[in-house]
């Protein structure tokens, strides 16, 4: 069975997060025009030039490793939604409009965990119309009220994709 458009970008989102380079959790987003194009992927880590939490580094002369990862940041081992400033991690959806050449042509936005309230923020200043997410962020009921709340016509939609209904 051919799958939903939803349920294919919602796979390359999936794909795209295992370019991550956070302990703390792997997110992919992509970011698509009007007519089901990409437009831009993201996947969350570090700033360019800060080593990667998830990179183990060797650290005595027999191979063994002081601590599994050498660069992880504080937030690292938090919950979700918990010490979010020790989290040193660039969003998915901020690597994405990082790389999106025009964000007036973005209409959909595919993410692998439903948008935090700052990411959303930059997403209602683009043409973004449409969040699709398959995981609830711990923060989701109040970045969902914040995305619902704009005027734009049309509306937005903020859609926690179901894989029996398709989406």
């Amino acid at each position: 069975m051919r799958p939903s458009r939803d349920e294919t970008w919602l796979n390359v989102a999936a794909e795209i997060a295992r370019r991550s380079t956070c302990l703390r959790r792997a997110v992919g987003c992509v970011l698509l025009n009007a007519r089901g194009h990409i437009l831009a992927t993201g996947y969350n880590g570090r700033a360019a030039g800060l080593a990667h939490c998830g990179e183990a580094q060797v650290i005595n002369k027999v191979g063994e490793l002081n601590s599994p990862y050498h660069n992880v940041c504080a937030g690292a081992y938090e919950l979700s939604g918990a010490n979010l400033d020790g989290c040193e991690a660039v969003h998915a959806e901020q690597n994405a409009l990082l790389q999106c050449r025009d964000v007036y042509a973005i209409e959909t936005c595919y993410v692998t965990v439903s948008p935090c309230i700052t990411c959303v923020k930059l997403l209602l200043n683009t043409a973004c119309r449409r969040i699709v997410f398959r995981e609830a962020y711990a923060h989701n009921t109040l970045a969902r009220e914040l995305w619902l709340k704009s005027t734009v016509e049309p509306p937005r939609t903020w859609v926690q994709f179901d894989p029996r209904r398709g989406s």
